[in-house]
């Protein structure tokens, strides 16, 4: 029998999702996963380190993805259109590789309170980095902050879009909408 089973992480990542929705996230054990999976406790461990994992394994490069996208963005850029380019290109990464089971992760992380604490954590280590970054290319420390939050606001609005309707648009288009919809919001203040 190989050492590393082949699937062994989409299978994984299958049973939980499907045990979680048929169950709820906060009745589910790791056991079940691994039992569902066929699979053992020394597997799952290899690729998640508990079972929230399964549903944000991946995030911490979020934040450090986004940033370097915004160094690398083109100098002549303002700092909101470099903001928007790093969003869009590192979205439509994440989208793609999250494509096959958006919907479902959205829906057991919309039921749990603690996932949803998660969520914001990460969302705010994605508002920090992007912080960080903005600097770096030169705004000024209030502004930064601001777009920081601001891009995290579209990020967040453009993959809600785009989970609901993953086949109506990129996400990429979603994330100019959601910039559109701010903009045109703010030109009636």
């Amino acid at each position: 029998m190989p050492r590393w089973e082949q699937g062994a992480e989409d299978r994984l990542r299958e049973a939980a999702l499907a045990l979680f929705l048929e169950h709820g996230y906060d009745n589910v054990t790791v056991a079940q996963i691994t039992e569902r999976a066929g699979l053992t406790r020394r597997t799952f461990s290899r690729y998640f380190a508990d079972k929230r994992d399964v549903l944000f394994a991946g995030s911490d490069q979020l934040p450090p993805a986004l940033a370097d996208a915004v160094l690398k963005a083109d100098p002549g850029l303002t700092p909101f259109e470099a903001l928007l380019g790093a969003i869009e290109q590192v979205g439509d990464v994440v989208a793609a590789r999250v494509a096959p089971h958006a919907a479902q992760r959205q829906a057991v992380i919309d039921s749990s309170t603690e996932l949803q604490e998660r969520g914001r954590t990460k969302f705010a280590a994605v508002a920090d980095a992007l912080d960080a970054a903005l600097r770096q290319r030169g705004a000024p420390p209030p502004t930064a902050g601001l777009l920081a939050n601001v891009g995290v606001a579209i990020f967040r609005t453009a993959f809600g879009r785009w989970v609901d309707e993953p086949d109506a648009a990129a996400y990429s288009t979603r994330v100019r909408e959601a910039a559109d919809e701010l903009a045109q919001a703010l030109g009636r203040r």
